[in-house]
């Protein structure tokens, strides 16, 4: 369970879920992150639009500080400074999503300067369709997630912005545990629209 255990200066800071990652060589500070949205790509006219949804909240794990941070609308700028400081960012869908998010907040980030690591943007390359992050993960670690974006959106409107950071930092979480899942086994699985279960090659 995420258990929070401080608030100071509006950011909100967590007990780490895992203990921080090992990996082999000189230690990298490898920061997953994903974000939730103020409104919807029908709110602001379509996906060409993203950069108008707003950034509703953002979180972070960090493997040098071996647990989360949780980012308001307030923090961004704090948020785009902690993903240049890292040697590795991995997401899910960032390129396309998050940092255009960003952009829409900061018109000076460029994510072309990040060493990033989009699982999606990756496993595009060997397969010709898309994969939902949910689908790695149940396939790859018997795991799903504990809600969905339009119901981030619905938080939002309601005020329950906790709520939403809860959802966000167990996005994150899935998506540690599938790059790691990765690493170790060289393959992710995912289940196709039939629910047979397949497989992919990784180099992560």
């Amino acid at each position: 369970r995420i258990v929070r255990n401080a608030r100071r200066a509006g950011k909100l800071f967590f007990a780490p879920l895992d203990p921080p990652t090992t990996l082999r060589g000189p230690m990298k500070n490898i920061v997953y992150f994903d974000l939730e949205t103020q409104k919807s790509a029908d709110e602001v006219g379509g996906w060409g639009n993203i950069r108008r949804m707003g950034m509703s909240v953002g979180v972070t794990y960090s493997t040098a500080r071996g647990g989360y941070q949780i980012y308001g609308e307030r923090q961004v700028n704090d948020l785009i400074e902690e993903l240049r400081r890292a040697d590795l960012v991995v997401g899910f869908n960032i390129e396309r999503f998050d940092y255009e998010v960003l952009q829409g907040h900061n018109e000076f980030f460029d994510y072309s300067q990040l060493n990033t690591l989009d699982l999606l943007v990756d496993l595009m390359k060997t397969l010709p369709h898309r994969l939902s992050l949910d689908s790695i993960a149940t396939a790859s670690l018997g795991i799903e997630k504990t809600a969905d974006g339009m119901q981030a959106l619905r938080w939002f409107k309601e005020g329950r912005l906790m709520d939403i950071a809860e959802y966000c930092c167990y996005d994150v979480k899935v998506t540690k545990l599938v790059h790691e899942f990765g690493q170790a086994n060289r393959q992710v699985h995912y289940h196709n629209k039939f629910g047979a279960k397949l497989s992919v090659p990784v180099k992560w």
